[in-house]
């Protein structure tokens, strides 16, 4: 447990505020409690600096939500806000406050709830003062669909470093699933605008009738069902970044005004007159070829020109079927951390899935190994365990006379001793890290051990007890 870092419970309500305090004090959690008219200076006068605090509890305030957040985001940009109760309308539309928070639990979590959400500001609180110690830009965390040694995708990380500080548009291109939305979050938070905030829309996924009150806003009456004035999506990403997911089906009539904003940087709400200024960069996407639509007459040729400033072009997984294992052990680890189950793969299943087409790319690929941890929670799955379409293995050559030379050219080589471990550009934690591989490595000692403890542990030339003991911290089982 944390015994320098403390939390901060600001609740009106004496008594919840006590029953939280109590709470965390039995966890082990140092706790400041105040009020939402005297937090500040309750802190600093316990000598407790905003340095000193790992996250805030705002529980049942008379003040509005939005305007305390924000001043306590003055008082420290890093902290993160977790939410206890109900607060109705003060969140649910709110993009500001949803952006701030980064948890919303009951006013009576339970203590797994607690822990969970308590290990989640307690990562958040380290990346952010990281950054701030060493005084730099946010990095680019490789995941999911950036993950990957290939050729093709070590071109697209490339091209990420050079046009993310740019305050150009960019035109990301691409199948579905392969991780075009990873992309535009990465070239937001690599850049200048990564403290505002980051806006996707999926053009798509809303009826062309609400397409432009989506993204311009609208006022009180300015259409049947208007009962509101509204902020538009362009509104909501001032100072930050907007992303059009498939721009390729945008309405051609919605086209000429989304030209005029990027040239003017101007626009309406629908039913007002008032042009409003907008400074926001724009991030499109599609799966659509727009030059065989320019061609077609449905996308405009000078918008094309206007957004393809920067095209990326993200590979099919199908093209890079050789990070398909560092891509498994990726979607595993986020499983394990987001404690949703974790599953193992063996060689044969790793060449079985190399094989396959995927024509649903990384997100393909991501449904399945959650799919096998359900099936087969703290397994290891083999070429019989995968659903049939996935089967480009026979489970006899699995057994018998998998070739070594086709595992060796699919997948990385055992780890040696002597091997040099390669940190990437953009650095790692080593501490996870570390601790990663060698749970990891006991869960396979275990496996392949059939459970049995006294094996496992002179497999991995430690004492019993010793394995005993980092069984417990990782929360491994024997089978």
């Amino acid at each position: 447990m944390r015994t320098e870092l403390k939390l901060l419970v600001i609740d009106d309500d004496h008594q919840h505020r006590h029953d939280l305090k109590v709470v965390l004090d039995f966890m082990g959690e140092p706790v400041i409690e105040a009020r939402s008219d005297n937090w500040q200076g309750l802190v600093e006068s316990q000598e407790s600096g905003s340095d000193a605090l790992v996250a805030v509890f705002i529980c049942n305030i008379e003040s509005p939500l939005e305007n305390l957040l924000k001043a306590l985001r003055r008082w420290d940009a890093h902290l993160p806000f977790i939410l206890c109760g109900d607060f109705g309308t003060q969140v649910q539309g709110n993009a500001v406050v949803e952006n701030l928070i980064i948890a919303h639990i009951n006013e009576k979590p339970s203590y797994a709830c607690l822990t969970d959400t308590l290990h989640r500001a307690e990562r958040y609180r380290e990346a952010q003062t990281s950054n701030k110690r060493n005084d730099q830009s946010r990095p680019i965390h490789l995941f999911r669909s950036l993950v990957g040694t290939s050729r093709n995708i070590e071109s697209v990380r490339e091209m990420m470093s050079q046009v993310a500080d740019k305050e150009v548009s960019v035109l990301i291109l691409g199948d579905s699933g392969t991780g075009k939305e990873v992309v535009a979050r990465n070239l937001h938070y690599s850049s200048e605008r990564r403290n505002g905030p980051f806006v996707p829309v999926n053009c798509g996924a809303i009826p062309a009738e609400l397409l432009e009150s989506e993204l311009f806003g609208h006022e009180k009456g300015a259409f049947t069902g208007a009962i509101s004035a509204r902020a538009g999506r362009f509104e909501m990403a001032e100072g930050g970044t907007l992303f059009l997911d498939e721009i390729g089906d945008m309405p051609l009539n919605m086209q000429v005004k989304i030209l005029r904003v990027l040239q003017e940087r101007v626009f309406e709400r629908v039913g007002s007159n008032k042009t409003q200024s907008v400074n926001v960069r724009i991030i499109a996407a599609t799966h659509r070829n727009l030059e065989n639509m320019i061609e077609a007459g449905t996308f405009r040729e000078d918008l094309f020109y206007r957004l393809n400033v920067f095209p990326i072009e993200m590979p099919s997984l199908n093209e890079r079927a050789e990070d398909i294992p560092l891509l498994i052990n990726e979607l595993v680890a986020r499983l394990e951390s987001e404690k949703r189950g974790s599953v193992r793969f063996n060689s044969a299943a790793i060449m079985s899935l190399s094989r396959h087409s995927w024509p649903g790319n990384v997100r393909e690929l991501a449904n399945l190994v959650e799919r096998m941890a359900i099936l087969h929670p703290y397994g290891v799955i083999g070429v019989q365990d995968l659903p049939e379409k996935y089967r480009h293995v026979q489970v006899e050559e699995e057994a018998f006379s998998l070739p070594e030379e086709d595992i060796a050219s699919h997948l990385p080589s055992v780890a040696s001793m002597n091997d040099r471990a390669l940190l990437p550009d953009e650095g790692i934690d080593l501490k996870e890290y570390l601790n990663n591989l060698e749970r990891n490595l006991i869960q396979q000692a275990l496996d392949d051990c059939g459970g049995v403890v006294a094996r496992a542990a002179t497999r991995l030339a430690i004492r019993r007890t010793t394995l005993v003991e980092k069984m417990r911290k990782y929360g491994l089982q024997r089978a």
